[in-house]
């Protein structure tokens, strides 16, 4: 009698172990990213193109690619082709939702002189709007850029356009 009991105890719990395996091994997960990302905001990795501007006229004054992640949480990273990744970290930042399609972002980057030494850190802040499809964003970008004993010493303007990475 006590060797049925186990067996229907360890054949009702068959189903549950076959659920559990199904979502361990990632079901859930191949879901959430077969949509793309579109519904999680700004959440998610971005091509973006940076257009540096004259702050007083708007005039472009150079443009160049660059990649980001929002990642969930509030945490950013970026990577520039605007600055030799030899003499620049990669930015990392916090940003968050401010509005129903808007966001802003903080990121900051130690840049060093050819011989290794670090000379500067580069402040962007962005406010950022997302498109109505919600796959594009552009936003406005103030940088400031610091010496290495936190005096602000050059202050820019900017532009970005960005797609979802896909």
């Amino acid at each position: 009698m006590k060797n049925n009991s186990i067996a229907r105890i360890l054949m009702s719990a068959v189903p549950i172990m076959i659920v559990g395996c199904l979502l361990a091994s990632g079901a859930p997960a191949r879901a959430q990213s077969e949509d793309g990302g579109s519904h999680n905001g700004l959440q998610g990795a971005w091509r973006l193109q940076l257009t540096v501007r004259d702050c007083q006229t708007g005039a472009v004054l150079r443009t160049f690619p660059a990649l980001a992640t929002f990642a969930k949480g509030g945490t950013l990273t970026l990577t520039t082709a605007g600055q030799s990744p030899s003499l620049s970290t990669s930015a990392l930042g916090v940003w968050r939702h401010t509005g129903q399609h808007t966001y802003s972002a903080v990121s900051e980057t130690f840049v060093f002189s050819p011989a290794g030494d670090w000379i500067q850190t580069h402040r962007l802040t962005r406010a950022i709007q997302i498109g109505d499809d919600t796959d594009d964003f552009t936003d406005t970008v103030a940088l400031q850029i610091f010496d290495s004993n936190g005096n602000l010493i050059v202050t820019g303007c900017g532009t970005t356009v960005a797609t979802r990475f896909k």
